[in-house]
């Protein structure tokens, strides 16, 4: 049965989840500030509109994919809340920081709606073919609703727990993406140094115990993942400023509840070194070529 879907924001994310939902028979009215993701939305099936406002009128669900926490309570404070049918349900899709998900929440429930933070793991790619993996943080009787809603952008939903939950697992997520994928290039870079061939390491290390999902499935030596960034001199995927962008939430998010995570502050430090390089429009597995001493085979983006 097809459902009205308002989807606010367009970028590298929400374009392909959008035209999921699209694909998936749902009447889709999409909002960004970009005309050519508006353009991009259209030809993948959807219905652009000029404002927030329009796109919220009618709408049965409303899923948001913004950049930052400001970001989410302004669309939704000023633009969401009291503009959309109280009987739609929330979801916001956006990675933010765990108290600017609980305030939303808070302004949702006063003003009647049902509301969840369900930020996503998987990249780009998994955007595209609608199997990315949610991690909501809700009221456990909204959960079966949402997970309907999530589906045609979804291989696995989880409920992570109440408001905020869905964020707190994300950046935790994150964090160890980011510090394996650290670890993976250190051990390639010492074992081209070491003579040992990085496309061998990879046979070895998939099968032996420092497999990971950063060595298996993204591998950042090229050949051995064909999928992965490292083929196409790492363009595409997960942007290194994002990977930054997440592991400055769990740092903060750290610091507030008393946590001691010296590994996650510092990969902070290390991508934070490579984004004011230059790259941080290069996939975050691009930071091999800076631990090998390589950079200049890298082009800046």
């Amino acid at each position: 049965m097809a459902t009205r879907i308002a989807f606010i924001g367009l970028g590298n994310m929400g374009g392909g989840m959008a035209a999921n939902q699209a694909k998936a028979g749902h009447a889709v009215s999409a909002f960004d500030l970009s005309a050519a993701a508006l353009e991009r939305a259209k030809a993948a099936g959807c219905t652009p509109v000029g404002s927030v406002a329009e796109a919220v009128r009618d709408a049965e669900v409303i899923i948001t994919m913004l950049p930052a926490g400001p970001h989410v309570l302004q669309v939704y404070s000023e633009q969401i809340i009291g503009a959309a049918p109280s009987s739609a349900l929330l979801l916001d899709c956006s990675t933010i920081d765990v108290d600017t998900a609980r305030k939303v929440a808070g302004l949702a429930r006063e003003g009647g709606y049902a509301f969840a933070d369900a930020p996503v793991s998987g990249g780009t790619m998994a955007a595209e073919a609608g199997t990315l993996a949610f991690m909501v943080g809700c009221d456990e009787g909204d959960f079966p609703r949402i997970e309907a809603a999530l589906e045609p952008m979804s291989r696995a939903t989880f409920r992570a727990g109440d408001h905020g939950a869905g964020q707190a697992a994300k950046i935790c997520n994150n964090m160890i993406l980011g510090i394996t994928m650290l670890g993976t290039c250190e051990a390639i870079a010492l074992a081209e140094k070491l003579g040992l061939d990085p496309v061998k390491f990879f046979d070895i290390a998939a099968k032996s115990s420092g497999q990971s999902w950063s060595v298996t499935s993204y591998y950042p030596w090229p050949g051995p993942v064909p999928t992965a960034p490292s083929n196409r001199d790492y363009e595409g995927g997960f942007a290194t400023a994002m990977m930054l962008k997440d592991l400055k939430l769990a740092q903060d998010a750290a610091a507030k509840a008393g946590a001691s995570t010296p590994l996650g502050a510092q990969s902070e430090a290390l991508f934070q070194l490579f984004d004011r390089l230059g790259y941080g429009g290069r996939d975050f597995s691009g930071i091999l070529q800076m631990l090998r001493g390589r950079l200049e085979d890298l082009p800046r983006a």
